[in-house]
């Protein structure tokens, strides 16, 4: 069989391949392992977060692997429904916030006092520490799904407006955009005929690398206590519930919910990565 597959696919191709075939490669099996982790979170049934104190405060085995809780849940179930609320609640702030970046980064197309506004606006956001402005906009909002999602959306957008801004700057007074407004075009119709376009391919790894930021800040409010409510299954309330029982020598409470916390964050920022490989074509060239 090895030889079979050795045959089919040789790892001297895979090692031939240029930087952006391979960049594609590992987006495509990347984006795979999330479909199976957030795909599994749903079908996975509940009785694993059923309380059994039958089976409380047991260690991993080959029937709980990543062991139970002093209530009896199973740490596996509960990792895995958190991990996928937490893709849910980073994927729609990682979207929000991308949405605030393209929009803000447009002003600069409509006047010089509205992006004043917008340059003031991001030096002031990125003068506050992102978990400061996180805690005062979720306890402002009152917590909860609402509050975590609207609080990182909020928090995540400046750098890159000023990303998508400096591409406008260098496509603002390019020849095609001045021959269609001495054609008469409005600013709208050049945003949405010639500087979105251009803008997509940024935006898209923009929210791809905003992501994994938004998970951990998720999980790090929600740690804190002033995110996600207690009786949600999110990582960062598994991880507040374990500290209490460390040293107890319950070490796979908090041991197995933080490494596959860095597995999905780590996943999405190879994503975010690899796509700018495959969109990059100096990066993109063959060593």
């Amino acid at each position: 069989m090895a030889k079979i597959i050795s045959k089919s696919f040789p790892l001297s191709q895979f090692k031939n391949l240029n930087t952006r075939k391979r960049a594609l490669l590992a987006s495509v099996l990347a984006v795979a392992l999330l479909l199976i982790l957030v795909i599994s979170g749903f079908f996975m049934g509940d009785n694993g977060l059923a309380v059994n104190l039958d089976a409380q405060n047991n260690a991993p085995s080959w029937k709980h692997p990543f062991g139970t809780d002093w209530l009896g849940r199973d740490m596996f179930v509960r990792t895995v429904k958190g991990l996928a609320l937490s893709f849910w609640v980073g994927l729609l702030a990682a979207f929000l916030s991308a949405l605030i970046s393209l929009v803000l980064s447009l002003f600069l197309i409509v006047s010089k006092a509205a992006d004043s506004f917008v340059t003031g606006l991001i030096d002031l956001f990125l003068g506050v520490p992102h978990i400061v402005a996180l805690i005062l906009i979720s306890f402002m909002l009152g917590g909860g799904l609402k509050g975590v999602i609207i609080a990182v959306a909020l928090t995540h957008w400046p750098r890159l407006a000023r990303l998508l801004r400096a591409e406008i700057k260098q496509i603002k007074n390019t020849e095609y955009i001045t021959a269609s407004r001495n054609m008469g075009k409005s600013w709208f119709w050049i945003a949405q005929n010639h500087i979105l376009p251009h803008l997509l391919p940024q935006l898209g790894i923009g929210f791809l690398l905003t992501f994994p930021h938004a998970i951990l800040h998720e999980a790090s409010i929600t740690f804190l206590g002033f995110g996600l409510p207690s009786e949600q299954p999110a990582i960062g309330i598994i991880l507040s519930e374990a500290m209490g029982y460390l040293s107890s020598g319950m070490w796979w409470l908090a041991l197995f919910p933080g490494l596959m916390l860095l597995v999905m964050v780590g996943i999405f920022d190879n994503l975010g990565r690899n796509l700018r490989k495959v969109f990059d074509p100096l990066k993109g060239q063959k060593h």
